[in-house]
């Protein structure tokens, strides 16, 4: 099987203790505790969303990017399927929780091929544990247009909306026109949401504040795993804002993909520069 490179568990052994604490937040069995050190017993098994990594005590799991054989999620369901209808759930959450809508929707025509009836998860769906980090597509108003009336309501369509809580694998990110904006953007423009965010998928950020480097890895992932329409970069005329132009066209290039590119730069005073 041809190997590519993309995210795995890696664990680190000097800091294992072989609790087995991160097996059961691994539903798929790419992990045991095994000559009592936890192990990554198949490259197939893991999809590399990092579900485990907050279960260790001791942190000894974390996410790299290496040659790996392809992640197999039929493969996944013939172990899922053995271990009853409480792990099936659980697979089916941690798949949706981390917006691998790809991965979800081959689960689930795995289960009617096999004639499994699609358990009920009685347990919400958050990301990471958060309610606030749950991937939504919402249904923007925009404009609205009543006689004379005219309102402007939220064009956001999505949730969430920060370059670190994003999933790589969202579902909004599929055929998307991406608005890439600091964070100071909306507060500076009067009309953010006409005249930059209407038919947009939004991510925000702060090229000062935040990881750089986490930035420019994340959305090279973002780039390479979905099929991005185009990519608008909005930022503040202040010198730190030009950061996230960098950090942006190095991700781009970083991808491989042709993606068209515009940067935009907003003044303080809420108007676009020329």
């Amino acid at each position: 099987m041809k190997k590519s490179k993309r995210k795995v568990i890696k664990i680190d052994e000097e800091k294992c203790t072989g609790c087995g604490l991160c097996v059961p937040d691994c539903p798929e069995g790419a992990l045991q505790v095994i000559d009592g050190k936890a192990r990554l017993i198949s490259d197939l098994f893991c999809d590399g969303l990092g579900a485990c990594v907050g279960a260790c005590p001791e942190g000894a799991l974390t996410v790299e990017e290496r040659e790996a054989e392809p992640y197999d999620e039929r493969r996944v369901m013939e172990n899922i399927v053995r271990a009853g209808a409480n792990t099936i759930a659980a697979h089916l959450r941690h798949l949706r929780e981390h917006g691998a809508e790809e991965y979800y929707q081959e689960a689930l025509a795995y289960l009617r091929e096999h004639s499994i009836p699609i358990p009920e998860d009685k347990e919400p769906a958050l990301a990471c544990g958060c309610p606030g980090s749950q991937v939504r597509v919402l249904k923007p108003a925009g404009v609205i247009r009543t006689g004379m009336e005219r309102r402007v309501e939220s064009c956001l369509g999505n949730w969430p909306v920060q370059i670190t809580l994003a999933p790589v694998f969202a579902p909004y990110f599929k055929d998307a026109e991406l608005l890439i904006a600091a964070d100071c953007c909306g507060f500076a423009s009067p009309d953010f949401h006409e005249r930059f965010l209407s038919g947009k998928v939004l991510l925000v950020g702060c090229p000062k504040l935040d990881d750089a480097d986490f930035y420019r890895e994340k959305l090279t992932n973002i780039f390479q795993n979905n099929k991005i329409r185009s990519v608008t970069c909005l930022h503040m005329e202040v010198p730190c804002c030009y950061g996230l132009v960098s950090i942006v066209q190095q991700a781009l290039q970083n991808s491989g993909k042709d993606i068209p590119f515009q940067e935009v730069t907003l003044g303080i005073d809420g108007k676009v520069k020329e």
